[in-house]
């Protein structure tokens, strides 16, 4: 049987802050793999490591140690600009907050990464408004933020998230900032995009009920994995 290529790799990962007595490791010898077309949540307390674990997998900070293959690609020797580049290529970031741009209309919101990648301003409109069709959203293309309900504004920064077509989706806390309903609904949404368009999702949240959406639970304590355990979908 031939193995399973990994997406995402930790192989004895170590973060750490300060030095001497004020030395501290946020990671401490951490391996992790996760497969193409995976929903994984990530869970443990505050200072667990889940966080930076996140930070590490989204390209945003190197390790002390250890080596991170991402799509076979060694990050750890990346410098900031070459990490930028997979982020920009390969990355989609959903926050609690949803980071939307308050005087710019959804479409416009979601045609941001566009235009860093410097598509023309036709073939813009267009990929936005198939990633807003894509989460519902085709009828409020033009509505501000502040005309939009949290769960709305949450998936238009799913579609924002998504129109560049990452391999990844990294969410952190997507639930966070809504009600009930509104979290359902949302979790919902990306096990469909994890379903049906087999983009990888990985997902850092406190709460338990949304991570039971995912196929795998990633446990984090004191900077290692506690434990790791495959689920099945809602």
């Amino acid at each position: 049987m031939v193995k399973e290529k990994a997406l995402i790799e930790f192989k004895n990962i170590v973060k750490t802050y300060g030095k001497g007595d004020a030395k501290t490791y946020a990671l401490n010898g951490v391996d992790l793999s996760i497969k193409e077309s995976e929903f994984v949540a990530i869970m443990g307390a505050s200072g667990s490591g889940k966080s930076t674990a996140m930070n590490m997998i989204g390209c945003l900070d190197n390790p002390s140690s250890g080596q991170y293959l991402f799509n076979d690609i060694n990050v750890e020797k990346l410098n900031r600009n070459q990490m930028a580049l997979i982020r920009r290529n390969y990355i989609g970031f959903v926050f609690q907050s949803f980071n939307l741009l308050g005087r710019t209309s959804a479409l416009e919101n979601v045609e941001l990464p566009l235009v860093y990648r410097k598509i023309p301003a036709a073939k813009r409109r267009e990929l936005a408004f198939e990633a807003l069709k894509k989460v519902g959203l085709e009828s409020v293309v033009h509505h501000a933020p502040s005309q939009l309900s949290g769960g709305q504004q949450q998936r238009v920064a799913i579609a924002r998230a998504i129109v560049t077509n990452p391999l990844i989706l990294l969410a952190d806390e997507p639930t966070g900032n809504l009600d009930s309903i509104k979290s359902i609904e949302i979790m919902n949404l990306l096990k469909e995009l994890n379903e049906e368009s087999k983009i990888t999702i990985i997902m850092v949240t406190h709460e338990e009920d949304m991570a039971q959406y995912a196929n795998r639970i990633v446990y984090f304590r004191d900077g290692h994995i506690s434990d790791s355990l495959k689920k099945g979908f809602k």
